[in-house]
C-alpha cells in the first residue's frame, strides 16, 4: 500500500508538465505534432547554438503565444493554491482563500484605477500588485490595533478592508466610460491570461519564488500553528511573528499572481482540500502538492477558457462553474477539514 501511494504522488508532480506538453497542441490555429517536434526542435538550436530563430506561423502561435500564457496558468495556479493552504492552515479554517485579507479586492481596484487612468498594461500589473499589498497592510494594522486577539481580529480586518475596496471599485466602474472603459474594467475583474507575454512572467517569477520558498522552509511551523495559538505557543514559538511573516508571503503570492490573471477564484480555495485528500494534513507534503495540483488545474481550466466556446471565457467563470461544485462534492464526502 505505501508503494501504491508513492507511485501516485509521484505521478501526481509529473501532471503539470504532461499538460504542458499536451496544452501546446491545443488552441484553435492547428498544430500538428510534427510541426510541434520540429519548432521545438528549432527553438532548442536556437537557444543553444545561436542558430537564427524560425519565424513561421507555427513557432509564433507555439512560443510567443501559448508558451507564455501556459507558463503563467502554472504560476498563478501555484501560487493561489500555495498561499489558500497556508492561509487555511495559520487560521484554522477550511472555508479561508488566498483573498481574505481584501487582496483580491485591493489588486482589483488597483488595475480598475489604472485602467480608468492610463490604460497602460504595465501599469495595470504594478496597480494591481500594488494595491493587493497594500489592502494587506491595512488588514494587519488594523488588526494589530484592536484589542482582540487571534486569527478572527484578522478575518474581520480582511472583511473590512475588502469591503473598502469593492467599494472603491464599483465607483471607478460607475465613472468609467460605458463603451470603452468599464468593458475592459469588467473583464479584468473576471480574470484571463489572453495577454500575457514572456516580459510579464519575469515580472511575476521573483515574488512568487520569494514567497513559496520561505513558506516551503516554515512548513513545519505551519504544522505547529494549525495546532492552535495555544499548543504553538506552549512549544516556544512565537505565534504572532510567525503569522505575520506567513501573511505576508502568501499576500506576495496572491498579489503577483492577481496581477497579471486578474481575480481568479476558487483556485486557492478548493486546491488544497484536493491536496489533503492526496497526501494528508502534514504540511511538507501538503505545500508542494497543492503547488502542483493548484499549477495543473488552472492550466487544464486554461486549455477549457480558449476552446470551448467560440470566444474566449474568463477565468474566473470557469473555474466558479469547476470549483464551487467540486468543493460541493467534498462537503458532501465530509473531506472539509483543516488538518
Amino acid at each position: 500500500m505505501p508503494e501504491c501511494r508513492y507511485s501516485r504522488t509521484t505521478l501526481v508532480y509529473m501532471l503539470p508538465l504532461v499538460l504542458l506538453i499536451g496544452s501546446l497542441f491545443v488552441g484553435r490555429y492547428q498544430t500538428p505534432v510534427s510541426a510541434v517536434v520540429d519548432e521545438s526542435m528549432k527553438a532548442f538550436s536556437s537557444l543553444i547554438f545561436g542558430t537564427p530563430a524560425s519565424v513561421s506561423t507555427q513557432h509564433t502561435v507555439l512560443f510567443n503565444v501559448r508558451l507564455p500564457r501556459i507558463l503563467a496558468a502554472l504560476l498563478v495556479g501555484a501560487a493561489l493554491s500555495t498561499a489558500g493552504a497556508s492561509f487555511q492552515g495559520i487560521f484554522r479554517n477550511p472555508l479561508v482563500s488566498p483573498y481574505i485579507l481584501g487582496v483580491g479586492a485591493g489588486a482589483g481596484f488597483g488595475a480598475c484605477l489604472a485602467i480608468l487612468l492610463w490604460d497602460n498594461y504595465l501599469l495595470i500589473q504594478l496597480m494591481a500588485f500594488a494595491f493587493g499589498l497594500l489592502a494587506m497592510f491595512l488588514a494587519i494594522s488594523m488588526g494589530k490595533a484592536s484589542k482582540g486577539t487571534g486569527t478572527l481580529v484578522f478575518v474581520l480586518s480582511g472583511i473590512i478592508v475588502s469591503s473598502i475596496f469593492t467599494a472603491l471599485t464599483s465607483l471607478v466602474k460607475y465613472v468609467a466610460d460605458p463603451y470603452d472603459e468599464l468593458p475592459a474594467i469588467v473583464f479584468w475583474l473576471m480574470g484571463s491570461l489572453a495577454t500575457v507575454r514572456y516580459g510579464d512572467l519575469l515580472y511575476i517569477v521573483l515574488p512568487i519564488f520569494v514567497g513559496a520558498l520561505v513558506l516551503f522552509l516554515l512548513r513545519w511551523r505551519i504544522n505547529i500553528m494549525s495546532l492552535g495559538d495555544e499548543e504553538a505557543k506552549a512549544l516556544g514559538m512565537n505565534v504572532e511573528k510567525m503569522r505575520l511573516v506567513i501573511i505576508v508571503c502568501a499576500t506576495l503570492l496572491t498579489s503577483a499572481a492577481v496581477s497579471i490573471s486578474g481575480v481568479i477564484g476558487w483556485v486557492g480555495l478548493v486546491v488544497p482540500h484536493i491536496s489533503r485528500m492526496i497526501v494528508g494534513p502534514n504540511y511538507s507534503r501538503l505545500l508542494p502538492m497543492s503547488m502542483v495540483i493548484g499549477a495543473s488545474f488552472l492550466l487544464l481550466v486554461d486549455d477549457l477558457s480558449r476552446t470551448i466556446a467560440a470566444t474566449e471565457i474568463p477565468l474566473g467563470i470557469l473555474t466558479s462553474l469547476v470549483g464551487a461544485p467540486l468543493f460541493a462534492y467534498l462537503i458532501r464526502r465530509g473531506r472539509m477539514g483543516w488538518n
